[in-house]
């Protein structure tokens, strides 16, 4: 009987100290993806996959030009194996240098991307912080990452958080995709 009350008195204290609790829910990835500084970020990326995709044409065009001048030469014939064998040999080594630079851009990439990342989410990650600091919150769950929230007993900081971001009130997920593709589709009418 001992048992049983202690068990009950201490479902009890549980229940209470958890209803003292004060849960809140933000969308972390959208705030980022908002964020005014992820807009200079994508512009920095941009740049630099710009700027390796013409390093990479030169390459290509290099490569094309070589191709071109073996093939023609093939045509009319060698004079000596040699030259061939050399010739073949550099198309050898240039589509090698064209692939180790693709490889090595990827990793440059992605290194810079987190690079450039840090900052942003260290400033969500703040604000998100700050907020639930002020408001007493006891946990902040990712609405992104949770499987279900009960809306009537969590309270949603989103609104506060993207005020607190400076997001515009009027842009979504969606109004970013369509910026992004009119970007994009002027970048390829240039």
């Amino acid at each position: 009987m001992k048992k049983i009350l202690l068990i009950a008195a201490m479902a009890l204290v549980s229940a209470t100290g958890f209803a003292q609790n004060k849960f809140a829910y933000v969308n972390f990835t959208e705030l980022v993806q908002l964020m005014p500084e992820m807009d200079e970020v994508r512009t920095k990326i941009n740049a630099i996959q710009k700027e390796a995709g013409e390093t990479y044409q030169g390459m290509e065009t290099t490569f094309n030009k070589l191709y071109q001048e073996y093939e023609a030469q093939s045509k009319v014939g060698w004079s000596s194996q040699t030259i061939r064998e050399d010739k073949e040999k550099e198309l050898t080594q240039i589509q090698q240098r064209m692939q180790d630079y693709i490889q090595n851009f990827q990793a440059e990439l992605q290194q810079s991307q987190q690079e450039l990342m840090v900052p942003v989410y260290n400033k969500a990650q703040e604000t998100v912080n700050k907020i639930a600091k002020d408001g007493g919150y006891t946990i902040i769950f990712d609405r992104g990452t949770v499987l279900y929230i009960s809306e009537t007993q969590c309270t949603d900081i989103t609104v506060a958080a993207r005020k607190a971001l400076s997001i515009p009130e009027g842009r979504t997920l969606e109004t970013l995709q369509a910026e992004l593709q009119a970007q994009a589709q002027a970048e390829a009418a240039k």
